[in-house]
């Protein structure tokens, strides 16, 4: 029997991968990244260098057609597959991370016209600079009463379509009206590789409070936020929205002979990258969480049931593994945490020790957090270094450590850090507990798993839960390429449902990280301290995170402006 192939394509934040993925086994036969040219832009646009106001985060769409046609025929090359056996393509993406496109599906910041205009570029999903469109979206639904808000857990966030195109329109209404419509970079990649633009029922269902029920929110809500709002689901988001695993189309003969694929390949609807890593870990029943461990967190919990949680990130039926309702919550900051203080406060000492040894600095500091005990350190931190998604939903947040003192060591202030994690993580599960959603099995997927042992110790320690890991590196990229299996379906060799998929290619490694009765005493004490600080911060009892941010933002107008003379 001849074999066949899917191609899993995972667009993240820094970089995009291309994995090619044998639909039988589940074997990766090749994979290949391609760093994106423009990189994140949080500081300046390219070219002009004209600066970026605090919380902004764009990307440029080039970078992601670059992943295309490097990628792709690297994984061609590599495994020397004939391109007529890859059946199904499948995309996952980053979202909310949007871009305003003209009639033609050009991204507007390709016209001369917009090029020196952040507007007209894409707004990655921790583009935080919208809150304050959120928060007004926030404050009409709940006065309204809009039913939609209850599926968010009773808040939407900066992050999400709306807020960001709301800024746009209240911050540069030229670049709006130009826009013919504003797509998912998920979205748009799949109408690049299909030659038609569809939208993906689970980027619409989590980030644009879109239902099967219901569709978008009514133009007397969006006219109530702003007039010229009234036709933004009408006009800006139109388009067909499929579910996931339906066929978004077939790839076009140009980028076909571009990739080194075959034309008429299938193509899957877009997923979200951490969505599909539920399938890629084989997570397809009730009561399976599965986070998806990289810079952020992203834990998504399969049900039966339909119940509305505080804070959760939204409750999408179909949105993550058809036929069942997906629970979406998250922490915006994990990885980047552990990065940000290895680059920017780990001292040198600790780098001259660690390359004297041989390793690397998060080698070093989780070597050294490691022999510790917890609570030894003293310390306790909360979380949020880029703000809070879930339960709290609140951009404005800052980080937090207490306990500091004269003797505070690095590899300390490491483990606290990693241990504050492993609390937002508890804290998500507990609330969708008491909301009555059973978690019954904990997985996890991504870089973090596999890089740092000690991290998946401690969040099983904390959760008290044990945690399985995927098998693979690339559980997205596999996740996705899963979903191009289905999207071939049957007649073409690939597979009649995502389940089906999971039974073949799905994969868990046989370690799992059990956890330990006795640190989990500790740890309970600790996450009783925890839920202070998260709830005085969090909960309005101190603003003095909001405070600072506040005077943050008038002094980078007034910086800003003295930029422009």
């Amino acid at each position: 029997m001849d074999k066949r192939y899917a191609l899993g394509i995972d667009f993240g934040t820094e970089s995009g991968r291309a994995v090619l993925v044998d639909i039988h086994n589940g074997e990766e036969l090749a994979s290949h990244i391609t760093p994106y040219p423009h990189g994140v832009m949080d500081e300046r646009l390219p070219g002009s260098g004209r600066a970026l106001g605090a919380n902004w985060a764009l990307q440029h769409p080039e970078d992601y057609m670059a992943v295309l046609r490097k990628s792709v025929p690297a994984v061609m090359e590599i495994s020397g597959i004939h391109p007529a056996r890859v059946i199904g393509i499948g995309i996952d993406f980053t979202a909310c991370t949007m871009l305003p496109i003209d009639r033609n599906g050009v991204p507007l910041c390709y016209h001369d016209a917009f090029r020196d205009e952040p507007h007209a570029y894409v707004k990655l999903w921790k583009h935080h600079a919208a809150q304050e469109q959120a928060n007004r979206i926030n404050e009409t639904a709940r006065r309204r009463g809009e039913p939609f808000l209850s599926r968010y857990g009773g808040k939407s966030s900066s992050e999400w379509m709306l807020a960001k195109a709301w800024q746009v329109l209240s911050e540069a209404p030229h670049v709006y009206d130009a826009a013919d419509r504003f797509m998912e970079a998920a979205d748009w990649v799949v109408g690049q590789l299909a030659g038609r633009p569809v939208r993906s029922g689970c980027c619409a269902g989590y980030k644009a409070f879109w239902s099967k029920e219901d569709g978008y929110p009514g133009e007397a809500f969006l006219r109530a936020l702003d007039p010229r709002l009234e036709r933004f689901a009408i006009d800006k988001l139109r388009g067909e929205v499929l579910p996931l695993g339906e066929r978004a189309g077939e790839l076009t003969e140009g980028l076909a002979a571009e990739l080194g694929l075959a034309a008429g390949t299938a193509v899957a609807v877009g997923i979200i990258d951490a969505h599909a890593g539920v399938a890629g870990v084989g997570a397809v029943h009730s009561g399976q969480m599965v986070m998806a461990m990289g810079t952020s967190l992203c834990h998504m919990l399969i049900s039966d049931k339909k119940i509305y949680a505080d804070g959760v990130s939204g409750v999408v039926e179909d949105g993550i593994i058809p036929g069942l309702y997906g629970y979406e919550a998250g922490q915006p900051a994990v990885g980047d945490i552990f990065g940000w203080f290895v680059e920017h406060q780990a001292p040198a000492y600790v780098t001259g020790l660690a390359e004297s040894e041989g390793i690397g600095v998060h080698d070093w500091l989780e070597r050294r957090a490691a022999q510790l005990r917890p609570g030894q350190h003293g310390l306790l931190a909360l979380d949020w270094w880029n703000g809070n998604r879930s339960v709290l939903v609140d951009a404005d947040l800052s980080g937090l450590i207490v306990g500091l003192t004269l003797q505070t060591k690095p590899e300390e202030i490491y483990r606290a850090l990693l241990e504050a994690t492993a609390f937002g993580t508890r804290k998500i599960i507990e609330t969708l507990e008491r909301a009555g959603v059973e978690v019954k099995e904990l997985l996890a997927c991504g870089g973090l798993p596999k890089r740092n042992r000690l991290l998946m110790q401690i969040y099983a320690d904390v959760t008290g839960r044990t945690i399985k890991v995927a098998a693979s590196e690339q559980t997205t990229a596999l996740g996705a390429a899963m979903f191009g299996a289905v999207a071939a379906g049957p007649g073409h060799g690939g597979y009649s449902d995502i389940a089906e998929a999971a039974r073949h290619m799905a994969r868990v490694r046989d370690e799992y990280f059990v956890p330990d009765a006795e640190r989990g005493e500790v740890y309970d004490r600790l996450y009783r301290s925890y839920v202070q600080l998260h709830d005085l911060f969090g909960r309005g009892g101190c603003e003095v995170m909001k405070e600072l941010l506040a005077v943050k933002l008038e002094t980078s107008r007034r910086q800003l402006a003295d930029d422009k003379i």
